[in-house]
């Protein structure tokens, strides 16, 4: 598939990016051959092919779920510039 330059110049006004004239060729070249690397994929035999979530054998490392007080509200405040009674204390930004 080829794509031209008004088409490149069309996404990018779309997008919002400015581009000068010689990146309006390199994207035209990249999103060319890009498209047709697309296209080379849909040339692959699938049919005998099972579909997958997933290509190893991976499982989610599970922990218990569990209910704690936390116990770190002094390594949490610690960095704050100010804190007060154990918030944080920011500056009003809504008057």
């Amino acid at each position: 598939m080829q794509i031209d330059e008004a088409t490149v110049r069309h996404i990018a006004r779309l997008a919002r990016i400015k581009i000068g004239k010689q990146e309006a060729a390199n994207l035209e070249r990249e999103l060319t051959a890009i498209l047709d690397w697309v296209d080379q994929l849909g040339e692959v035999d699938t049919e005998n092919v099972a579909p997958l979530t997933r290509i190893g054998d991976l499982t989610l490392p599970w922990r218990t779920d569990e209910v704690t007080a936390g116990g770190c509200q002094d390594d949490i405040l610690r960095n704050a510039p100010m804190t007060e009674d154990g918030f944080f204390v920011v500056p009003k930004v809504v008057e």
